[in-house]
C-alpha cells in the first residue's frame, strides 16, 4: 500500500533535501516561520517545521561523494546556543521543542536548560510536551506484500496526532515516507479507507491490524536504519523531514519487538518449488534448460531482494525484475532473455494461486509483464551496463555511454512489432508454407456454403497471382475469419469481394505488392475479381476484425502479422534485416 498524502492524496515527486531550505535563512525569516506556526494553534504545524529544521542539520542527509565541496553548516549545539542567546518568545519555543526532539541527550539536555531559563512563556501543550505518550499502533498491509503502513498514535496534551510510516519491501525494507496526521488513528484509517475507495481496487487486499508497541518501534526503527544506507537517500515533500518527529515518538514506545524477519530458503526448499512449478498445469509444457535457468534467477531475485519471498509477485515487483534486475544482473543472449516474460506470467499465476490472491490483482499483475516487456525486449538486445558499473551509472556517479545505435534499434524494434514480439521474432524460420486442406471445424454450419464459395475464389485468386505459400496463407486467414463473419457486413457481400479482401490483406501483410515495373499491383488483384481498389480495402479491414487481429495503419495493415500467415519469402527478409540491423548494433 503506497503511501498518501495528510488525508490519502498521493504526494509525488521528490521535493529537495530540507537543508536546502534551511542552511542559509535569515534568522528574522525563521523567527516569522516560527510566529506564523505558532499562530494557528495546532501543535502539528510548528512540531513539523521544527523536525524539518532538525533534519536538516543531520548528519544522514549529507552526500558522501560530496565532502570536499560541501560547505561548512551549523551544527545542533551551536543552534541551541544562539537561541539561548537571544531571549524572545520564538526561540523559547524552538528551546522547548528541541528538548524533546533533539537527536541527542547532550543536546536535549542543552535545550531543556537554556528553556528553563528562557523569561519567555510558550502554549500549554507545548510547555508539557514532555507528558506525549504513545498509545496504540496499527500496521496496514497488502497482500502483494510491496510495503507496510505502521501508524503510531500519540497523546499530545490536549492533542491528538498519528505518526504514518510506509515501509517498502521491494528497496530492502527501508523508510520510504512519512507524515505526521493531526488526528487519532482511528481517524486517519477511516480516511485511508475513503481515499482507497475512490480508487480501481479500493481497498482490495488491504488488511488494519493492532500491533504491540514495542514491534512498531522495531519495525520503523529497522526501516529507517536500513535506509539511511541507500545511496542516493530516499526523499518526499515530508520525509525525511519528518524523520526527528518520528524518533521521538519512537523513544517513547518500549523495546522488546523483532522486527522484520526475512524468510529462510534453503536449497532444498528452492528445489522443491521448482519442481512444483514444473509439474502444476502452469509449468507443464517449460521444462527444459533454460527455462529452469530463467526460474532459479526469478527465484533469486525474490529471495535476495524485497522481502525475500519468492512466491511474492506485485505490479511493483514485475517492474523491478524486468526493467532493472535481469538486464542489469544477467549475462545472457537475447534468444535466452527473451523468455523470461513468458516464463514470468506462468509463474505468477502459479504463485497466485498459491497464495489464494484475488483474480483481479493477479490481471493487474499480469499487465504489468505486458506493459514493461516491450521495454525489457529491447534493453536485453541493446548494449547494456552490468554489474557495478550499472549500479555506478545508476547513482550518477559516472556518466552513460552513448551507444550511437539508435535508428538500428527502432528498425529491430519495428521488426519485433511486426513479428509480435522479440520471442518470436528470434524464433523465425524460412520454411515455406506447406499445402493443406481447409479448417472446417471452425465455420459455423449456417454460413457454410457461403465460406465455400469465397474459399473457391481464394483458392483461384491466389494460383492466378500470388502462388501456392500464397493459397494456404489465404486459406487459414478466411478459417480464422469465418466465425467473425456473421456479426459484418460480410455475410452478405458477394462471394468474389470477400475472396478479394482475404487476397489482399495476406498479399499486403506480405508486401507483396508494389509499384514498379513488373510488380503486382493491386489493381491487378481488383481487376482479376472485377471490384473497385476502395472497396476492397473496406472489406480487407472488416476481414481483419473479424478474424481477431490488430488493424494498422502502415502498409502491412496487420500488426502484428502472425508468422503461419507469413510465406517464406517475406519470413526470410525478415530473419535476413533481423541479423543485419543486430550486427551494427553489436558493431
Amino acid at each position: 500500500m503506497a503511501k498518501t498524502g495528510r488525508w490519502g492524496k498521493r504526494k509525488t515527486g521528490s521535493s529537495k533535501r530540507p537543508a536546502q531550505h534551511t542552511r542559509h535563512r535569515d534568522p528574522g525569516d525563521l523567527m516569522t516561520d516560527v510566529r506564523q506556526k505558532l499562530a494557528t494553534g495546532e501543535p502539528l504545524d510548528f512540531l513539523a517545521y521544527v523536525s524539518t529544521l532538525v533534519a536538516a542539520l543531520d548528519p544522514r542527509a549529507e552526500n558522501p561523494f560530496e565532502h570536499a565541496s560541501r560547505q561548512p553548516v551549523v551544527t545542533l549545539p551551536e543552534l541551541v546556543g544562539s537561541f539561548a542567546d537571544v531571549e524572545l518568545p520564538e526561540t523559547a519555543a524552538l528551546l522547548a521543542a528541541l528538548a524533546v526532539l533533539g537527536p541527542d541527550e547532550l543536546g536535549r539536555a542543552r535545550a531543556r536548560q537554556a528553556f528553563k531559563a528562557s523569561p519567555h512563556e510558550v502554549p500549554g501543550w507545548l510547555a508539557r510536551l514532555d507528558q506525549t505518550s504513545v498509545d496504540r499502533a496499527v500496521e496496514s498491509t497488502h497482500v502483494l506484500g510491496d510495503g507496510d503502513n505502521v501508524m503510531l498514535n500519540a497523546r499530545l496534551p490536549g492533542h491528538d496526532l498519528t505518526m504514518v510510516i510506509y515501509i517498502d519491501h521491494n528497496l530492502g525494507t527501508v523508510v520510504k515516507d512519512g507524515f505526521p496526521a493531526p488526528a487519532d488513528v482511528d481517524e486517519v484509517v477511516r480516511r485511508l479507507r475513503e481515499a482507497a475507495a475512490g480508487q480501481a481496487a479500493g481497498d482490495l487486499g488491504v488488511h488494519y491490524d493492532d500491533i504491540p508497541l514495542a514491534e512498531a518501534r522495531a519495525r520503523i526503527s529497522q526501516a529507517i536504519e536500513n535506509a539511511a544506507r541507500l545511496f542516493p537517500p530516499l526523499e518526499t515533500e515530508t520525509w525525511p523531514a519528518s524523520r526527528p518527529l518520528t524518533e521521538w515518538l519512537l523513544s517513547l514506545l518500549p523495546e522488546g519487538g523483532t522486527g522484520h524477519i526475512r524468510p529462510e530458503w534453503s536449497k532444498a526448499a528452492l528445489r522443491t518449488l521448482t519442481n512444483r512449478f514444473f509439474v502444476s498445469p502452469f509449468g507443464r509444457g517449460l521444462d527444459d534448460q533454460d527455462h529452469r535457468e530463467l526460474l532459479g534467477e526469478f527465484l533469486r531475485f525474490g529471495t535476495d531482494s524485497g522481502p525475500g519471498d519468492p512466491l511474492r509477485w506485485s505490479p511493483v515487483a514485475v517492474e523491478i525484475l524486468l526493467e532493472d534486475w535481469i538486464p542489469r544482473t544477467i549475462a545472457g543472449d537475447a534468444s535466452f532473455l527473451g523468455k523470461a516474460p513468458a516464463l514470468l506470467r506462468e509463474f505468477i499465476r502459479f504463485c497466485h494461486g498459491e497464495r489464494g490472491i484475488d483474480p483481479s490483482l493477479t490481471r493487474e499483475t499480469l499487465a504489468a509483464v505486458d506493459h514493461h516487456e516491450p521495454g525489457y525486449q529491447r534493453a536485453i538486445r541493446s548494449p547494456r551496463l552490468r554489474g557495478p558499473q550499472a549500479l555506478l551509472t545508476a547513482m550518477g556517479l559516472i556518466d552513460e555511454p552513448d551507444p550511437l545505435v539508435t535508428a538500428q534499434q527502432h528498425l529491430l524494434d519495428d521488426l519485433a512489432e511486426e513479428a509480435g514480439g522479440y520471442d518470436v521474432l528470434d524464433s523465425l524460420d524460412n520454411a515455406p508454407l506447406p499445402g493443406e486442406g481447409f479448417a472446417w471445424d471452425s465455420v459455423p454450419a449456417d454460413i457454410r456454403a457461403q465460406v465455400a464459395a469465397v474459399l473457391d475464389q481464394c483458392d483461384q485468386g491466389a494460383d492466378e497471382l500470388l502462388g501456392l505459400e500464397y493459397r494456404t496463407a489465404c486459406r487459414r486467414l478466411l478459417a480464422r475469419a469465418a466465425p467473425g463473419i456473421p456479426g459484418t457486413s460480410l455475410a452478405s457481400a458477394r462471394p468474389e469481394l470477400v475472396a478479394a479482401a482475404v487476397c489482399w490483406v495476406i498479399g499486403r501483410g506480405n508486401h507483396r505488392f508494389g509499384t514498379r515495373p513488373g510488380d503486382l499491383k493491386v489493381k491487378d488483384l481488383t481487376g482479376f475479381f472485377g471490384i473497385t481498389g476502395s472497396t476492397v480495402s473496406q472489406r480487407g479491414y472488416q476481414v481483419i476484425r473479424a478474424a481477431g487481429l490488430q488493424v494498422s495503419d502502415n502498409y502491412s495493415v496487420i500488426r502484428p502479422v502472425p508468422p503461419s500467415l507469413l510465406v517464406s519469402e517475406r519470413r526470410q527478409w525478415i530473419i535476413t534485416m533481423r541479423d543485419r540491423y543486430r550486427a551494427a548494433i553489436e558493431g
